[in-house]
């Protein structure tokens, strides 16, 4: 197959692994860079020109979609399915995946424990918004943040109100959130595959830090996940209708807790930690994916 990794840095850890991995398995591998992709959308021949040239050869995509750049970037997945190429991440999937509030309210509604969250429209209730999440110390969320930007902890009453205040009047969408402290500054990364967890992760925040990022100086240890943890990411996965997802959960008193669903994981941290070739097993999903009738490279033939 030739196979398409939408990715706008041919040498990151991710794009260099997939691209490793496919060819090893005898296939033929190109990074495009979705942003240079020029979409015609028209009846009965849907096509995208790259760099001023049609594209009709590509087998399969497989998206690395930054959340910067979510609109287009799900727009060019989306026109890709519409030319019946076969794509590891569905663009809807991936949208919903963006949308914290969104993915908490599917999640919620698959029966799925995480940490109490409250959203509003700028109220200006905020005391009260404070208790409905266990009160302080809590976490408020930008909902556009992502690798642990846009996170902050709020250690009393009074400053929780103070930076949601701060947020409202800015005009910033947050999400409220319960601090969840016997998770002691670390959290769980499960990587599923085609409705597999085919490797974990447990990343601990450096000290005096609460957020667990690799981006923020955390690190990660391997980790044998309890049936409870395999099957709420297992599920989580599932219910935002992504075959590829790094779920991110907190262990808590009441059990494994969703924090977020990732539609592009990234590959370096988890790969060292569990020493796996998880590039190699996204590229055999990708080959288990059906082939969808009247492909625009079948017309060309």
């Amino acid at each position: 197959m030739k196979i398409a990794i939408l990715s706008r840095n041919p040498k990151l850890y991710s794009t260099r692994r997939l691209v490793e991995a496919a060819e090893q398995r005898g296939h033929e591998a190109v990074v495009l860079d979705h942003l240079r992709c020029d979409l015609v959308i028209e009846q009965g021949d849907p096509h995208i020109l790259y760099k001023g040239e049609r594209l009709n050869d590509i087998d399969a995509i497989i998206p690395r979609i930054g959340a910067s750049v979510t609109f287009y970037g799900t727009a060019v997945v989306r026109q890709f399915e519409m030319m019946k190429v076969r794509s590891a991440v569905d663009s809807q999937a991936i949208v919903r995946s963006r949308d914290k509030l969104r993915s908490l309210q599917i999640l919620g509604r698959a029966g799925l424990g995480m940490p109490k969250t409250a959203f509003t429209n700028y109220s200006k209730e905020t005391s009260e918004l404070v208790k409905e999440v266990g009160g302080a110390p809590l976490v408020i969320k930008l909902l556009e943040g992502t690798q642990g930007l846009g996170v902050v902890l709020a250690e009393t009453r009074k400053a929780a109100e103070s930076v949601i205040e701060a947020f409202h009047n800015l005009k910033a969408r947050i999400i409220v959130q319960e601090f969840i402290s016997e998770a002691g500054g670390a959290d769980i990364r499960a990587f599923v595959v085609n409705g597999e967890v085919v490797g974990a992760m447990k990343r601990q925040g450096k000290e005096g830090e609460f957020r667990s990022n690799l981006h923020r100086g955390g690190k990660a240890q391997l980790i044998k996940l309890s049936r409870q943890e395999k099957a709420a990411a297992l599920l989580a996965a599932k219910s935002l209708g992504l075959g590829i997802a790094g779920v991110d959960l907190l262990q808590s008193k009441r059990g494994p807790l969703i924090l977020e669903v990732n539609s592009s994981p990234g590959l370096e941290g988890i790969e060292k930690a569990t020493q796996k070739d998880l590039a190699g097993k996204i590229i055999e999903y990708v080959e288990s994916l059906p082939v969808k009738k009247n492909s625009k490279k079948k017309v060309s033939e």
